[in-house]
């Protein structure tokens, strides 16, 4: 039976995500980013002598580009920051003013399972935190191998790696939108004994990012066996609290303690042969091909770059090229489009019916609050089943909370929400042509300093096809 890499509902997630997550909180994503960036350039001066040169570079599941911006910056490699966001790229350019910094990779919204670059083109390819969120991890591992040079490095790291001592009872959220007594199991250090997965999946997988933590050491070694020639490795493992760290103890090493409980792995892994003579990055788009014929791609003097064989365009929007397939490109970026309510977009207003509170929020996080009731309009634009699919976050004040949507006048779900933070609500739909969508929200709360009534914020209302909702 084929894997299928990531299903279509999971890329869509995906998008969606990182657009909001990746600088909705700017001082937040920051202090994020760095602390990431020193812990990821640590590994990659662990094994400098193994890696080498870095240019060409590409970071796949860049989000933001932070650690692009690292290699450009700090390492002084050039190379390309791949995201299948497009809009989390172009948020990252604000990196370089809060920075200081003077270099940037080029920025591509693609697929990492079908990467826009010639065989054997890239020197240098990394991957953080990404790779369990492919069904098929294998798909992703021969395409890096592709398009590596002879000689060249795979570095991937922050990889969860399976846990033995588990009961593995429910996926667990991340330690600010955890209950009182998860986050005291978590400071002794056995709230990691009951989960299943790694702690933190629970928020990508109510969004429908299929998380796939099934690798072991084992795995992990087993794939790198498959595609490279040499292999350097890293584990690190938690010690949350005194129930770990005695386990930790007791295994007598790193190893032993990853196998029983779990952590994240750092692989160098390096290709077989050796490297040819290095080309100039300045003229980048001899490294690319077209996603959708594979021939070469040209740049033309708008700096947009064409494919030299079929009718392929990628314009340069906003300091990124969009390079996935045309087909996925024109359902993942469809624009202002009558099915779609996204926060984040100029026009979405028309939509909106009644009394809405004014839009707030910076870059993909933009929302509004509600009180009580709030209502909008949606016109189907595809045929088949559709789905009701919104977004919001509940916050303290409110939750336990209470959302019912009404469509067309008739009840379609009813949720309660017993966390704070991000929500994701799906609904199947009757057939209609337009939908007007009824949300209402309980408890009302308010605070002294504002005469509004608040329940949520939501940032997306859309419509979905029915049969493309298996991953989430």
């Amino acid at each position: 039976m084929t894997v299928e890499a990531q299903p279509f509902s999971v890329k869509r997630a995906q998008v969606e995500f990182h657009n909001f997550a990746s600088l909705g909180e700017p001082e937040r994503n920051l202090r994020i980013y760095a602390d990431e960036n020193v812990r990821r350039g640590n590994v990659i001066r662990n094994h400098l002598e193994f890696i080498g040169t870095m240019t060409p570079f590409l970071e796949i599941g860049a989000n933001a580009g932070h650690s692009s911006y690292m290699l450009a910056n700090e390492f002084g490699a050039s190379g390309f920051a791949l995201d299948i966001s497009a809009d989390s790229l172009r948020h990252g350019r604000a990196l370089m003013d809060a920075w200081g910094l003077e270099h940037a990779p080029v920025r591509l919204a693609g697929d990492a399972a079908n990467l826009p670059f010639e065989d054997g083109s890239l020197r240098f390819v990394c991957a953080f935190q990404m790779l369990s969120q492919f069904m098929d991890i294998e798909s992703v591992f021969r395409e890096v191998a592709r398009v590596l040079q002879p000689g060249g490095v795979f570095l991937f790291a922050e990889e969860p790696l399976r846990r033995k001592l588990s009961l593995r009872l429910y996926r667990c959220p991340y330690y600010d939108t955890m209950k009182p007594w998860e986050r005291k199991l978590y400071d002794w250090g056995l709230l990691g004994y009951l989960v299943r997965d790694v702690i933190g999946a629970h928020q990508e997988e109510s969004f429908g990012i299929r998380q796939n933590h099934t690798m072991a050491l084992g795995g992990w070694h087993e794939l790198a066996l498959k595609y490279f020639a040499e292999q350097e490795y890293e584990v690190f493992v938690p010690e949350r609290g005194w129930g770990e760290r005695v386990v930790k103890r007791i295994a007598g090493s790193e190893w032993r303690a990853a196998r029983l409980l779990g952590g994240t792995l750092a692989a160098i892994l390096k290709k077989g042969g050796a490297a040819p003579l290095p080309k100039p990055f300045e003229r980048f788009e001899e490294f690319l091909r077209c996603p959708d014929c594979h021939a070469s791609l040209k740049r033309d003097s708008n700096d947009a770059l064409h494919c030299s064989t079929c009718p392929y365009i990628a314009d340069n929007e906003g300091q990124v090229y969009n390079l996935l397939t045309s087909a996925e490109r024109s359902e993942l970026y469809p624009g202002d489009r009558e099915d779609i309510i996204d926060f984040s977009v100029p026009g979405h207003e028309r939509h909106l019916v009644g009394d809405w509170y004014e839009l707030e929020g910076v870059y993909g996080n933009k929302y509004r609050w509600i009180g009580a009731r709030a209502t909008a309009k949606l016109r189907r634009v595809k045929a088949g089943p559709q789905r009701l699919r919104i977004r919001g976050h509940a916050f303290a004040q409110g939750v336990p909370a209470m959302i019912r949507a009404n469509v067309n006048g008739q009840s379609a779900g009813e949720w309660k929400l017993d966390r704070t933070g991000l929500f994701v609500l799906e609904a199947n739909l009757p057939q209609a042509d337009e939908y007007t969508i009824e949300i209402l929200a309980s408890p009302t709360w308010q605070v002294p300093t504002d005469d509004r009534t608040f329940t949520v914020t939501l940032a997306m209302i859309r419509l979905v096809e029915a049969s493309d909702n298996n991953g989430g």
